[in-house]
């Protein structure tokens, strides 16, 4: 793509020396350079998505203890693969901005020559739908963090074709495609990037889970207090975090959809703002709660910024980032402690994700600025009491922007809920005592991620030289005899 823009550029150049005369033809020669490099813009945005799936994978990791590492591979892989697939053959015709208020209606098996809202499906079209896909796939990366180390594995493939052919789209659609909350009451739902299509979404669908998961074994004591359950590796942790902060650049940065007076430069700085802020205030609150700084929440600061900032990033002006960033830094300390005394998150998704997903999305109404604005919305509310625009029309837009979370979450949940009842009462949602106990490595993937730290040395093929190696032990075996190591 580089290569075709590089010659875009050259032959632009030259018509523009040889025909100076011609306008219409220069002018055709620019846009379709801007075109390309509108496109090309995009498709960088959606390989930095694709790696945040990366970030979660190290992120959920290093939060699991080592006899669940080798899971969570398997699971990022086959979640992003059948997402794909629903994607492309039902999910992009829900999410389509064609059909009516509900639902899309064209663009199933997305291919080329489909007309897909009387146009003809090309290069752009393909590009953004891929984007959608990826956004989609965030989305659903957020629900398993929740449901770590106690699920079956099989319950991953059927609630992610679920989730990208239906659940997903359907909110998609409402936003973004034209729906119900493109339009409340003459006023849009304003989600620039996701605060509630993508992270709070993906964050309802984790709690239907947990709420039919249940908590791990151990979790909470007899007298129902929460303990702690450390992850295995802090480091993993943070590399995760830093992958995902990379990522977002793509994710909010890239849904300018375009390098249209270098916008994305803007909103790429809001979004480095917010996620600092974060974690500045998880830290300094989790410091003032403890007298330490919690590596795990520095991280969790940063998500929250980042998700905080996610609905806003095009919307709001420099200034107000860091206010929506510190903000969503401390709830998610507050909301992490509070969901753990009766949910067990082991990552804190629901805190990060869900809570900050909502902040982000109202904070749209708080701050919006007048010269960002949609077409037929009205500033932040903060405008209305400080500036020249009308209260009671900020005070509409903050009531648009919390029907918007009201309806995500309502929709998501029921939704959620049903497809994890229908798996429970089918195949079964979570593995059994045992199973859990061994480790999710060993028991859904007959293999260990740290294979060192379970199997004795003397069970290893040529541990000594000369010395046949023994044959390995069954994974029954190795349940029964290690049910309780970390």
């Amino acid at each position: 793509m580089v290569k075709r823009v590089g010659v875009g550029a050259a032959l632009a150049l030259t018509a523009f020396l040889a025909v100076p005369g011609s306008a219409l033809a220069q002018g055709g020669a620019v846009e379709a350079l801007k075109g390309e490099l509108d496109i090309t813009w995009v498709m960088v945005a959606a390989v930095l998505v694709l790696f945040m799936q990366a970030g979660f994978l190290l992120l959920e990791i290093g939060f699991s203890r080592q006899k669940n590492v080798g899971a969570g591979v398997a699971k990022v892989l086959v979640n992003l693969s059948v997402l794909t697939l629903a994607w492309w053959a039902v999910g992009y015709g829900i999410a389509s901005a064609t059909g009516n208020k509900i639902f899309g209606t064209e663009g199933f098996f997305f291919h080329n020559g489909q007309m897909i809202g009387g146009v003809e499906v090309g290069g752009t079209d393909t590009a953004l739908m891929l984007f959608g896909m990826l956004f989609a796939a965030v989305s659903l990366a957020i629900v398993w963090g929740t449901t770590l180390e106690r699920i079956k594995f099989a319950a991953y493939a059927i609630y992610a074709a679920v989730f990208g052919a239906v659940i997903y789209p359907l909110v998609a659609h409402g936003v973004y495609g034209g729906g119900l909350l493109a339009d409340v009451g003459g006023k849009p739902v304003m989600d620039f990037a996701g605060s509630s299509v993508v992270h709070l979404t993906g964050a309802v669908g984790a709690l239907a889970a947990l709420l039919l998961l249940g908590p791990r074994i151990g979790k909470y004591a007899t007298d129902g207090r929460p303990r702690a359950i450390p992850g295995h590796s802090m480091p993993l942790v943070g590399l995760g975090v830093a992958i995902l902060w990379v990522g977002w650049y793509g994710f909010n940065a890239g849904s300018t959809f375009g390098t249209t007076d270098n916008f994305m430069a803007e909103v790429a700085l809001n979004t480095q703002l917010a996620a600092a802020a974060g974690v500045i205030a998880a830290s300094l609150v989790t410091y003032m709660k403890t007298r330490s700084v919690d590596v795990g929440m520095a991280g969790n600061g940063a998500i929250a910024g980042l998700v905080g900032i996610t609905a806003p990033a095009g919307f709001v002006e420099f200034w107000a980032a860091p206010i929506i960033g510190f903000v969503a830094g401390v709830i998610v300390v507050y909301g992490v402690y509070a969901i753990d005394r009766r949910l067990d998150d082991p990552v804190g998704a629901l805190s990060a994700h869900g809570l900050a997903g909502i902040w982000g999305t109202l904070a749209v109404g708080l701050f919006a600025s007048e010269r960002l604005i949609l077409d037929g919305a009205a500033p932040g509310v903060f405008y209305g009491i400080f500036g020249d625009a009308s209260l009671g029309a900020t005070v509409g837009q903050f009531g648009v922007q919390a029907l918007g979370v009201a309806a995500t979450f309502a929709l998501v949940l029921s939704l959620s809920y049903l497809t994890f009842l229908a798996i429970r009462k089918t195949i079964g949602l979570r593995v059994s005592e045992n199973e859990e106990l061994a480790g999710l490595d060993i028991s859904s993937h007959g293999m260990f991620g740290y294979p060192e730290a379970f199997i004795p040395p003397e069970e290893y093929p040529g541990h000594e030289v000369g010395v046949p190696a023994p044959a390995p032990a069954p994974a029954t075996a190795i349940r029964a005899e290690r049910p309780s190591e970390a």
